[in-house]
């Protein structure tokens, strides 16, 4: 019985060794490269105001490489589809300046609140733009 215990506890503290190990193998790994790419955004959320439904809804985020190393954008997703993203897929190079355009369809009549999500290799892989603003309905004609 007491082997048994001792033997438990012996596997019971290797483990825990072998735990250790790893996760500071992991804490390792998630130090930050100094030289990577990193967005410098001009502005990372834009108030349309108030639109007419139907009136251009557009709007181009501009940003800036301020890293080491060329910006490659992955992907960009729009929190719906009423959010149209286009942006370049070739790498931004260090110093250079890219943009997102993104479109809101104004069609759609009220306010809204959109997230554009971007992937990258930047230090931060996944950065938030946002968009906001109120469609009003079309006045009829003849009102003031």
């Amino acid at each position: 019985m007491k082997k048994l215990f001792l033997l438990c506890f012996l596997a019971v503290g290797m483990s825990s060794v072998a735990m250790a190990q790893t996760t500071s193998a992991n804490v390792t790994a998630a130090v930050v490269d100094p030289n990577k790419a990193e967005f410098k955004f001009t502005e990372e959320s834009h108030d349309f105001g108030t639109l007419t439904k139907g009136a251009p809804c557009s709007y181009e985020f501009t940003f800036t490489n301020i890293g080491k190393e060329p910006l490659i954008i992955s992907n960009v997703v729009p929190s719906c589809g009423c959010t149209t993203p286009k942006y370049s897929k070739d790498p931004v190079a260090p110093g250079q300046t890219g943009n997102i355009m993104v479109t809101y369809d104004s069609n759609r009549v009220g306010p809204f609140s959109k997230s554009i999500t971007i992937s990258s290799n930047s230090k931060t892989p996944t950065k938030t733009l946002f968009i906001k603003g109120i469609i009003q309905d079309k006045k009829p004609a003849g009102t003031l």
